[in-house]
């Protein structure tokens, strides 16, 4: 396969499984578009053998994607995406530990499935928004201790937000990402949980919780002026398409068992035209 059929394999998958992420790829010239949807792809791959059922053993499928890494790293790539990744890392010094990191929350994922606090959980968010954070910084532009901090925070605020939107989801393969410290303080009980129970006290750690996720995002968005004028706009619709993912969770009233949250095709093109009609450098966010 040659790189340019792997990226295009990548091109699919991303538009297919990223659709939000996918919003902001597109106003990226077409190198660092190339590049992002190959790192995004392996991700996604990567993720994939934990949270998608198949043959074999869960840990087996993850080390042969970590030797597919391996292989990508050496110049020696087997899989398409691992092609189009090897490709990139010629253009992008992209660090190997970004997947690692994603590797080893992947591998926090099949031993653990409940989180005590919230520092807890953000030991784990760290491992896994560390490949967001590493590929932005690397492909986007960024450099620097500042840009570094921020990036932690914007990628963590994608992370949080995924963790509200897929509560339901993660209910169906056993695992809770809401510290229990924090249940119990709102009175939230596993089994409410599980029993998907639409309650007062549910609602009210949802809010606290999201609260909390636009706060990373206030401080991760003003990682915008440390990138490459070219990817601006890119990384400005991320943020925003997930804060908007965050308006429709509250919407709903905080119902994430009932259907997938997501943003219609018509809400995304509101944000693109939004976000092109405000200044595309600032230190914060407009939103909220």
């Amino acid at each position: 396969m040659t790189p340019d059929q792997a990226y295009r394999h990548c091109h699919t998958l991303t538009r297919r499984a990223g659709p939000n992420f996918s919003v902001g790829f597109r106003f990226l010239p077409k190198d660092k578009r190339r590049a992002t949807e190959a790192a995004y792809a392996f991700c996604r791959y990567l993720d994939d053998q934990v949270d998608l059922p198949g043959a074999g053993n869960p840990e087996e499928r993850l080390k042969e994607w970590e030797a597919e890494l391996e292989r990508t790293y050496a110049g020696r790539p087997a899989h398409p995406a691992g092609i189009a990744l090897a490709d990139a890392l010629a253009r992008y010094p992209i660090p190997k530990e970004a997947f690692e990191g994603l590797i080893a929350g992947c591998r926090m994922d099949l031993a653990k499935t409940r989180y005590e606090t919230f520092s807890e959980l953000v030991v784990y968010c760290d491992l896994v928004a560390t490949t967001i954070r590493d590929i932005t910084l690397a492909i986007f532009g960024a450099r620097g201790e500042e840009a570094f901090r921020l990036g932690r925070s914007f990628s963590t605020a994608l992370q949080l937000t995924n963790i509200l939107r897929d509560v339901g989801e993660d209910l169906d393969r056993g695992r809770i990402y809401l510290p229990r410290e924090e249940r119990e303080r709102f009175g939230v009980t596993e089994e409410a949980l599980f029993a998907r129970r639409l309650t007062p006290e549910f609602a009210a750690l949802m809010k606290f919780s999201a609260d909390r996720a636009r706060g990373f995002f206030r401080e991760g968005m003003k990682i915008v002026p440390f990138i490459d004028a070219d990817a601006r706009l890119a990384t400005r619709l991320m943020g925003e398409v997930y804060l908007r993912l965050l308006d429709e969770i509250e919407r709903r009233n905080y119902d994430v068992f009932t259907g997938k949250i997501r943003l219609p095709p018509w809400a995304k093109a509101r944000i693109v035209l939004q976000t092109l009609l405000t200044p595309k450098d600032y230190s914060g966010t407009n939103h909220r």
